[in-house]
């Protein structure tokens, strides 16, 4: 495995990467400037601070997972002082396929949170619980893939997927509620 602070310094700021989006762009945007995070977890975040974590985000543009994901945590980075790097998922196998969901799928975004050392102390990713079961419940309503309506199918579902994520409060909070388990368990740890 490559070292982790090698991938980190490669990536993208949160600048270069939103500068160089073409799909989802906007729809990032909005979920940034409407998230929040809960004002009573500011001592959760002093706590995350005094960590000195970094994240590495394996990403694509045209995710709708990421589109929803990467600004929550985003927000969630400035509040305690993690540095957030993108490395673009296409480009990258070598990682991603360090990271791959199930053994087997190349879902992203894959959130992977590191200490100064470049060790690997949490990851998270691509998605949460309660927006999976939304997600699982879209794709039960397809037709089968040979089927010739499925592809029309699958562009509507996606539609309604992207809707949902850029509306949707409870599920940001639900993704930022699983990112703050996940980084209270590394918080033990330590």
């Amino acid at each position: 495995m490559t070292n982790l602070n090698e991938w980190f310094v490669k990536g993208l700021t949160a600048e270069a990467y939103q500068h160089q989006m073409e799909s989802h762009k906007e729809n990032m945007a909005k979920v940034y400037e409407q998230f929040s995070v809960p004002a009573e977890n500011d001592t959760f975040l002093e706590q995350l601070k005094d960590q000195n974590l970094r994240a590495i985000v394996i990403t694509e543009d045209w995710c709708g997972d990421a589109m929803m994901n990467n600004p929550i945590l985003l927000k969630m980075a400035e509040r305690s002082g993690i540095d957030v790097r993108f490395i673009l998922r296409d480009s990258n196998l070598e990682l991603m396929d360090q990271y791959l969901t199930n053994g087997k799928s190349r879902a992203i975004p894959i959130f992977i949170f590191i200490d100064q050392d470049g060790n690997e102390v949490a990851k998270w990713g691509p998605r949460a619980d309660k927006v999976q079961a939304f997600v699982d419940e879209a794709r039960s309503n397809l037709p089968a893939k040979e089927d010739p309506a499925f592809k029309d199918g699958q562009q509507l579902m996606i539609k309604q997927l992207t809707a949902a994520y850029t509306e949707r409060e409870d599920f940001w909070s639900e993704v930022y509620e699983e990112l703050k388990s996940k980084l209270t368990m590394v918080k033990s740890v330590k």
